[in-house]
This record gives structure tokens, sequence and C-alpha cells, in this order.
């Protein structure tokens, strides 16, 4: 039986019952890509019900401020997606009359749709014949034909997406892209598949070899950098406190958090204290300094890990700019941030 016979006959048998998968209508299988990059279907499939009820045509969500983009996506990561996903919008609906590109070629000019992405609605708005390469085909292929090519390398993609092309179906190559993705998902996982129960037990490569445990083969990734901050909640005579808006390139670009202090290492009290009393509230009295949480927040990021301390200041008088907790609650803040004021403030 043909790869792509057994494979499909297990998905019509397993697969999930996910919202996207309902339509053809390419803003809806476009939201969910985008957000399912680097974010597992469980965590995604709330933002996505929470975006397609706010944002329920591609016009809504162009209308619509970044801060409210950024807000609803507040959690998932990746803030970049957020911020193309919203350009993006604006471009189809005012550039382009609210309808998609027809094509993987055209598809694949928009900010922030990239190789799979474009297949991806491809493939499942228009049945257009090009593969999907994600995390799960690299995965399920290079155990199923034992390929011991890197995928960290730039030439894989192309080795494995002309793999796919060969086995998809020409004829329904949405379905195949879709069986190929969830069977990596659910059956042949990163970590102890179950190769007993797998269908493809008697065929598979790597089963046969004892190298499932080894593929795919990605060379290492890029050293993790540490970085040390030191938030300073400002709280004045009418509990108003003082937020400030990223806007450097890096990470949690345009989104919100309070007065920042970077410093090389974990610093003791003294030299966080002077810190502040030289650089910060010089219209207001200091009256009291103190730690939130003694020990730093580890809070990791793909290539950075961040060792954060929050810091109380209260002030006497009325902080220019103030801002009452409340309001300050409606503003996109990294989820980091905003566990902090949900649990703390």
């Amino acid at each position: 039986m043909k790869f792509h016979n057994t494979l499909i006959k297990w998905y019509l048998q397993t697969k999930r019952d996910l919202p996207w998968r309902k339509t053809t209508d390419p803003y809806p299988i476009w939201l969910s890509e985008i957000m399912l990059q680097q974010t597992r279907v469980a965590q995604g499939t709330p933002y996505f019900l929470s975006f397609t009820t706010a944002f329920p045509t591609v016009f809504d969500l162009a209308k619509a401020n970044e801060e409210q983009v950024l807000k609803l996506w507040q959690g998932l990561g990746y803030y970049s997606r957020a911020r193309n996903l919203h350009k993006t919008a604006q471009t189809i609906a005012f550039e382009m009359n609210g309808i998609f590109p027809d094509n993987y070629a055209d598809l694949l000019k928009l900010k922030g749709i990239g190789e799979y992405t474009a297949a991806a609605i491809a493939s499942f708005s228009y049945n257009e014949c090009v593969p999907v390469v994600d995390g799960n085909v690299f995965r399920v292929l290079s155990r199923y034909f034992d390929l011991e090519t890197d995928i960290a390398q730039a030439s894989a993609k192309k080795e494995f997406a002309a793999l796919a092309f060969e086995l998809m179906p020409k004829d329904n190559p949405a379905q195949f892209n879709q069986a190929i993705m969830e069977f990596g998902a659910l059956q042949c996982v990163p970590k102890n598949p179950n190769c007993e129960e797998c269908v493809f037990n008697n065929s598979c490569a790597a089963l046969q070899k004892k190298k499932v445990g080894q593929l795919p083969i990605k060379s290492k990734k890029t050293k993790v950098r540490n970085r040390f901050f030191n938030y300073i909640v400002a709280v004045d005579n009418l509990e108003n406190t003082i937020i400030q808006k990223r806007t450097a390139k890096g990470i949690w670009h345009n989104l919100y958090e309070f007065p920042l202090i970077e410093t090389d290492k974990v610093e003791d009290f003294e030299t966080v204290a002077q810190q502040i009393n030289q650089n910060f509230f010089q219209d207001n009295k200091i009256e009291s300094l103190l730690e939130y949480n003694e020990d730093s927040i580890i809070h990791k990021l793909s290539h950075q890990h961040l060792h954060i301390k929050f810091w109380k200041v209260s002030l006497k008088g009325i902080i220019e700019n103030g801002i009452d907790l409340e309001t300050a609650k409606t503003f996109p803040f990294p989820i980091v941030i905003h566990n902090f004021i949900e649990e703390k403030l």
C-alpha cells in the first residue's frame, strides 16, 4: 500500500476536530497557521477563537489598532508574528480588496508569510500541489526513510519538500499536508513515540534500524544569552503607577513595561536602590523601596533567558504621567509582566 494511502487512512480515523479545518476560507487558515508557529495547538486554539470573535474578517483585523492586536496576542510570544499579521491584514484589506492571493508564489510576497505558511494556505484553501515542511514533516520523513540530513541546514527544506511532493497525491494535496503534519503531532512525536501502535511499524526504516530516537538530526542551537531586568513599579499617593512602551527593536517591540534598569548580572539591593535614587523620579521623594521577589523570575525566550526582579518604589506626592492600575491592565504587556500585575498588584 502506498505511503499516502496508509497516512490518509490513519488521518481520517484519528484527526483532531480543529476549528480552522472546517473551512477553505484563507483568512482563518492564515490566522491559525501564524498562531501555531512556535505554539502548541492546545495553547493556540483559545487565541484563534478570541481573534476570530474580535476580528471575524480580514477587514476587522485591518481596522483594529496595533495595541488591540497585541493585547489579544498577549501570552503567545514571538510578538513580531502579531505585528506582521496586522500589517498583512491591512495590505490585503486596503490594497487587495480583502482578497487573498490564490497561489503559493503570490502568498509568499506578503509580510510574515514564509514558505511553510504560504504552502499551507495555498494547499488548504486552493488545493495547490505544494508540500508543507514543518518540524512534524521533517521528523516523519527523516524517520520513515532514515534520512540523516541536518534539518538545521538551509538546503534541508528543499530536499524534504521534494520528497514530500513526490509522495503527495496530486488530486488531494490539502488532505495529504494535513495528514502528515497531524501524524507528526500525534503519533510520530519527538520523544518516546509509540512505535508498536504505529501504522508504519512494518515499513519505517528508522524503527527497523533502531534509530527513531536519533532522528531527525539537528545541529545545536544558537548560544543562549542571559539578561538581567530590574523593573521599577512606582506607586504614588493616588495608587498610580507609570508604564512605558518598548520602542527599540528586539524583544517585546511595542509592548509595555515598567521603567527598566538592565544590569550585567543579578545586583544586590543597595546597587539597584542607588540607581533608582540617581536616575528615576527626581520630582518625587522616594519613601520606601522593597523587592517584590527576592529570587529572580527566569523567563525563557528562544535565544535569551531573562532574569527578572520587580521593585516597589513608594513615592510621596503624585507621579507625572501616572496611570491607575485598571487602566494599565488594558495595555499589552509581555506575559511575565502581565502575570506579575495579576498576582501582585
